[in-house]
């Protein structure tokens, strides 16, 4: 009982661990305060970082990819499929359980895993983060290490 009353007295007085994300208390109108943080009328608070190793959304770079299919047979929530018309993989976010197993079974490393969590969308096809190409311009920019 003892030990009960001390962690609750400890608790009462520590910092909350989590932060209000985007904003301290609920909008009523989302469309409301995304206009006030348009003019600087209100700010967003930026989310709490997130720890080394995290598991976000599936990155995909589609000219490392063989097609050797290894992911699909691996992946537990059949997360992914082959999508023969366009010669690549196809991610469904909503079924991912983000366990990585499709990322530690690439032999080409053509899958990762990024720090990405805001996975909210209206777009139920909307899966990986596919690697684009940068620009030539911003790849010798990106060697030389200048932003």
């Amino acid at each position: 009982m003892l030990g009960m009353v001390k962690e609750l007295l400890v608790q009462l007085f520590k910092k909350p661990a989590t932060n209000k994300f985007p904003v301290k208390y609920a909008p009523k109108s989302i469309t409301g305060l995304l206009e006030k943080v348009e003019k600087g009328q209100a700010k967003l608070n930026e989310p709490v970082p997130v720890p080394e190793g995290f598991r976000g959304r599936l990155s995909y770079d589609r000219k490392k990819c063989i097609m050797c299919k290894q992911c699909i047979k691996v992946c537990p929530a059949a997360a992914l499929e082959v999508d023969e018309k366009n010669n690549r993989i196809k991610h469904f976010v909503s079924r991912c359980t983000f366990c990585a197993q499709c990322v530690d079974i690439c032999p080409t490393k053509a899958l990762s895993m990024t720090n990405e969590f805001l996975l909210s969308a209206y777009d139920k096809k909307q899966g990986f983060v596919e690697v684009k190409e940068q620009p030539k311009e911003k790849k010798e920019k990106a060697i030389a290490g200048e932003k």
